[in-house]
């Protein structure tokens, strides 16, 4: 089942304001926010106050003014997944995770490098790079979870990381990508079944077997997580699976806390949505609970064991979250 839990940044290209479309466009997307997303009562928003207010906005809205209020209109959510697409232009998020600006420069992989005595090798994709710490510890940063990047490389990593002591698994400042990726990387650390986060699509329990281990072999020495708060919608969700695994231990900072996804499973699920206008908006229909029945959304993933991390340290050249990860598997692996 393809789940896509999307988020990324690109740049802005506002073309030609269309002022006949703005209030179909105002009024489409309150109407599909009404009718799908599934936080507005968790986020305890009212959404017909909302809509009284920014209809004189969008009245009043001229040509590219259409972009300002249509922008404010679309953070009242809170929501780190949500996105709008000029026509012409990229993608648009109006709203970032406090999280994610507390910790966006906590890492840094030039510092990183800097505790390995030889180079990180990249995969094709460049979506990885991994390499052995002294003390024959493994280490792989994981940027992404699109495409099927992980599913064709992943496998290829854990063989070459195979006879090391222990394994971090860096996915700080990570975004978005499809459930597939996700699984490819965690059922190679489970020694038997594991149930999944819950999923709801519009409100539908989505019953999905679950995790079964995957791969030649398991991977069972000892293994750190490193996470903060930008990791972010499949990251977070990979660390809340990664959690359950026994020889697992997630470090780091709460995550930023993005839960909303869609699905393209069925037409109803699919969160991209085409306004009048021909701009194209991205709507989440459904989310993962964590495994103690809390939202994602909001709430992240707490770590295991909390080391902050700031853009001070790394401007020093130093990573906290790393050496404590390196020590961890130290003493574990002994």
């Amino acid at each position: 089942m393809m789940v896509v839990i999307a988020y990324s940044c690109e740049s802005l290209i506002v073309q030609p304001g269309d002022d006949d479309h703005h209030m179909e466009d105002f009024e489409a997307t309150w109407q599909r926010i009404n009718d799908v997303y599934p936080f507005l009562e968790f986020k305890n928003l009212n959404w017909d106050s909302i809509h009284q207010v920014y209809e004189p906005r969008f009245e009043a809205a001229r040509g590219d003014e259409f972009y300002l209020v249509f922008d404010d209109f679309l953070a009242e959510l809170k929501d780190g997944h949500l996105w709008y697409q000029t026509n012409g232009g990229g993608r648009i998020y109006p709203y970032y995770p406090a999280r994610h600006f507390r910790d966006r420069h906590g890492y840094d992989p030039f510092v990183v490098r800097s505790y390995f005595d030889s180079g990180l090798t990249v995969t094709a994709s460049k979506v990885a790079e991994y390499g052995i710490l002294p003390g024959n510890i493994g280490y792989v940063f994981i940027s992404g979870f699109q495409e099927n990047y992980l599913i064709e490389e992943f496998p290829g990593i854990l063989e070459y990381l195979r006879n090391t002591a222990g394994l971090i698994m860096d996915i700080r400042q990570k975004r978005g990508g499809s459930y597939d990726n996700v699984e490819a990387v965690v059922t190679r650390f489970i020694s038997d079944s594991l149930a999944r986060p819950r999923l709801y699509l519009l409100g539908e329990f989505i019953d999905i077997p679950p995790f079964q281990p995957a791969g030649p072999f398991t991977y069972t020495n000892p293994v750190v997580v490193l996470v903060n708060g930008s990791t972010f919608s499949a990251g977070e969700l990979t660390a809340e699976i990664m959690k359950q695994i026994p020889q697992v231990t997630v470090v780091g900072d709460t995550t930023g806390g993005g839960g909303v996804v869609s699905s393209g499973g069925r037409p109803e699920h699919v969160g991209e949505y085409e306004l009048p206008s021909g701009r194209m908006i991205y709507i989440g229909t459904g989310y993962f609970e964590r495994y103690d029945g809390e939202m994602f959304e909001w709430n992240g993933v707490v770590p295991d064991i909390r080391i902050p991390q700031t853009g001070e340290d790394t401007g020093k050249g130093v990573d906290r979250q790393l050496e404590f990860a390196i020590d961890w598997i130290k003493r574990e692996s002994n």
